[in-house]
């Protein structure tokens, strides 16, 4: 059965120290916590206290690929000290995919996720809408995935996947085996909007059955009370 987890960029709007968020994240049945912004490294032991007394894991960090790319071993040992070995590019500008950029796009991936994997961690890459052009016969997503291996990770955002066109089921069944992180989002697919999980085109049930070896991690990236949107995520993933 996959572990559950929250992305902390639902959370960003909530106005508490880390530990404090972490302290209520613990109190739901969520199993851990992915970072993204609100991870401060010069306190990690505060961070590293909470996760130790409410057993949540770390699961992941979403951290810029400039930053891995000339600090890598200044992010491991950030990292490490809260116990996450597992890190995500979370963005890449819709440039890197087009027909003339993709090859160079996936050559950059790969020789980060060697370098990540050298040191004893894992890379993965996070999706948007963009990746989702078509570029000839496939999409610049796919491309991505069939010219990389398996150092490099995937994290589906099935709420983009949705909102850029692409049915992100039919992506699962086929490169599953590639996705170790599931972002469990939602979308008004008219409007290419997030919406709450469970209110929008996604399907969610689906989707999590066809990613049942990835963490499942529950993402909102526009919610209107993210405390509430919190005990949504729980809900549902517990479920």
């Amino acid at each position: 059965m996959s572990s559950t987890a929250i992305q902390l960029y639902t959370l960003r709007e909530i106005d508490h120290p880390l530990p404090v968020l972490l302290e209520r994240i613990g109190e739901t049945t969520i199993d851990g916590v992915e970072f993204a912004h609100r991870f401060d490294e010069s306190d990690t032991a505060a961070v590293n206290r909470v996760l130790e007394r409410t057993g949540l894991a770390a699961v992941g960090a979403h951290v810029d690929i400039e930053r891995l790319e000339t600090d890598l071993e200044g992010v491991i040992e950030a990292y490490s000290a809260v116990g996450c070995d597992t890190f995500v590019v979370p963005w890449l500008d819709p440039e890197a995919f087009t027909a003339d950029t993709i090859e160079e796009t996936a050559t950059r991936l790969s020789a980060l996720a060697q370098d990540v994997d050298a040191a004893g961690a894992s890379l993965h890459y996070h999706n948007h809408d963009h990746e989702l052009r078509e570029l000839g016969t496939s999409t610049g997503l796919e491309l991505l995935i069939e010219q990389t291996d398996e150092a490099l990770g995937f994290e589906f955002d099935i709420g983009w996947i949705e909102a850029g066109g692409g049915d992100p089921v039919e992506l699962l069944e086929r490169y599953g085996d590639r996705c170790d992180l599931l972002h469990v989002t939602d979308c008004d697919s008219e409007t290419r909007t997030p919406v709450e999980v469970g209110t929008g085109d996604v399907a969610i049930q689906e989707c999590l059955t066809a990613a049942d070896r990835s963490v499942h991690v529950y993402e909102h990236d526009e919610p209107v009370n993210p405390l509430q949107s919190l005990e949504t995520g729980a809900a549902i993933l517990n479920r």
